[in-house]
């Protein structure tokens, strides 16, 4: 039986192509918790990029693929959270990669648990444009390296291509690993953090077997969770290896995806 059901945000519970929950989505969600279920996001953003679930209920978030999971409803006060994980990056990666971004110019987001900042000592590519467009998230306010140094940073979001990968991971962010979801940037954290170490931290807090467990994704830094999960679902707009990761395909976002296997194997309608 599932007991906790953990759902990732990009294609799965949002749309890109109206950047909003689907309400059937909602409807079911709200009917699992109903009957006693527990709802978490489990997202690759930093927390402060968690903003566009309007309507939507939960128990907790695991962001940052999983460097970062704490109980929170959405009503909730930010200063009353419960913090049942957090591991930002190493300093000393975030000392290098700001020597690297004054040597190359390599425009870098760093995000921490209150606010993000973009570092673009070499100019703003229009591609980092798109992408903020492409999420619908608001432009991190532009700011020397330099500023990075100055608060925990638990993610940086680095728009350097897989060409550029080795050296970036090799050289400079040597405490941290990275997934990509998109061509143009990667997301990295600190080492040994995936989101199926998020879910194995916030089922050992409630009690639950990992065969208790239901995921859902789409991307590339879902695939260790679908694996992971007592049942794992990839979206029908997930890559074919996203969904080769998976036990069960269901529809598109945009096609009731999440709530089509909700009602089905949890509500059992």
């Amino acid at each position: 039986m599932t007991k906790i059901i953990f759902l990732d945000i990009d294609g799965t519970l949002l749309s890109f192509r109206t950047h909003r929950v689907p309400a059937s989505t909602i409807e079911a969600i709200h009917q699992a918790r109903q009957q006693g279920v527990k709802v978490w996001i489990a997202t690759g953003r930093p927390l402060p990029f968690v903003n566009n679930l309007d309507g939507l209920e939960y128990d907790g978030i695991m962001c940052v693929n999983g460097a970062r999971c704490q109980i929170q409803s959405p009503q909730q006060n930010p200063e009353d959270v419960t913090v049942i994980h957090s591991q930002p990056i190493p300093r000393a990666d975030i000392e290098r990669m700001v020597a690297e971004q004054h040597r190359s110019g390599l425009p870098i987001v760093y995000a921490g648990n209150e606010g993000a900042i973009l570092a673009a000592p070499g100019g703003i590519p229009s591609i980092v444009n798109e992408v903020f467009s492409y999420l619908d998230i608001k432009m991190p306010p532009l700011v020397q390296p330099e500023e990075a140094l100055n608060f925990t940073v638990m993610q940086i979001i680095g728009f350097y291509t897989e060409a550029e990968q080795e050296h970036i991971m090799g050289d400079i962010l040597k405490g941290c690993s990275d997934t990509r979801w998109h061509p143009v940037f990667a997301d990295c954290i600190a080492k040994g953090t995936s989101k199926a170490t998020g879910i194995d931290r916030v089922i050992r807090h409630y009690g639950f077997d990992l065969s208790e467990t239901m995921a859902f994704g789409d991307g590339g830094n879902d695939i260790e969770m679908l694996r992971h999960a007592g049942i794992g679902v990839a979206m029908g707009n997930a890559s074919d290896e996203v969904k080769a990761a998976a036990d069960i395909v269901t529809t598109s976002v945009d096609d009731n995806g999440v709530a089509n296997i909700i009602n089905k194997l949890v509500l059992q309608k």
